[in-house]
């Protein structure tokens, strides 16, 4: 596994955040890739020490990978946002240790995947959901380029658990628009150029070509993206969708849709950077432990 980007994982004690290393664990093994558990706080806690060793014995029950842990004295956005630019994932659990409803998520989960430099996977959901029970994984595919490293995820995971991978594209019949984003100027005149139809099979060109081993389902669904990704969701083991950027020092932004599938997604949500290092750092890795 040298040279392997490793899977990084939140710790924090709640219930929320060893259901995302048992998560991780599985991911892990399924990569061939090291374990990494991180505790931050700004003041750690007198239990903190035993709060990482049940972690770690809990992925080691799970995962024959590497298992190394520690414990940051700063503040955890912070410091897991810095370790998002060495990692290859980046798992958190849906709530804090405060103990707070899951459909809330939390503040900690929310700030840093709008700040990570790699895919966040944030854990939620029955235990059949999170314990890859369905085979197959929805990805949701938006207009233009910019789903991309969405999409490539969706097919790396889906090649890896031998499963399928179902590419949902949402629209507007009404004007040819995803229903949930303003479209640019010339959005109109290229909508009667493609269906839809076409416009998801031109997102999935390249990068479906390079995992034949994996059946691909296309949806084109006339209603909101929402709605569509969370009826398709109900049926997966894991969610993935892209997060775009934006201007200022506070890197990419959670949009409204990316939001409410993040609270209310029935599976695990992963959250893929559109513009990051981490497509070509992630290639690497999976030759390297090939």
């Amino acid at each position: 596994m040298r040279g392997v980007d490793p899977l990084v994982v939140g710790i924090d004690g709640s219930e929320s955040s060893l259901e995302a290393v048992d998560w991780a664990a599985d991911e892990a093994t399924r990569h061939r890739a090291p374990l990494h558990l991180v505790h931050a706080a700004a003041l750690p806690g007198v239990g903190h020490g035993d709060l990482i060793a049940l972690a770690s014995h809990r992925a080691r029950q799970r995962t024959d990978a590497p298992v190394s842990s520690e414990a940051l004295p700063g503040d955890a956005v912070a410091e897991l946002v810095d370790m998002s630019r060495r990692a290859r994932i980046l798992v958190l659990g849906a709530r804090g240790a405060d103990g707070r409803a899951e459909v809330t998520l939390g503040s900690v989960a929310v700030k840093v995947t709008e700040r990570s430099a790699c895919p966040v996977v944030v854990v939620r959901g029955a235990a059949q959901h999170r314990n890859v029970r369905f085979g197959n994984i929805v990805v949701g595919v938006e207009y233009g380029e910019g789903s991309d490293p969405a999409v490539d995820f969706g097919l790396r995971e889906a090649s890896v658990r031998r499963c399928a991978l179902a590419a949902v594209y949402a629209w507007n019949p009404l004007t040819g628009t995803p229903p949930e984003s303003p479209p640019p100027f010339w959005y109109a005149l290229e909508a009667h150029r493609r269906s839809p139809a076409q416009v998801l099979k031109d997102a999935l060109r390249g990068a479906e070509e390079c995992y034949p081993d994996v059946v691909v389902n296309c949806h084109v669904a006339e209603e909101p993206a929402r709605k569509a990704l969370l009826r398709a969701a109900e049926g997966a083991d894991l969610l993935v969708v892209g997060i775009g950027r934006r201007d200022g020092p506070f890197g990419l932004r959670l949009g409204l849709i990316d939001s409410l599938l993040l609270e209310r997604s029935p599976c695990p949500v992963a959250v893929v950077p559109r513009h990051s290092p981490w497509a070509r750092r992630s290639a690497v890795g999976v030759q390297g432990a090939a």
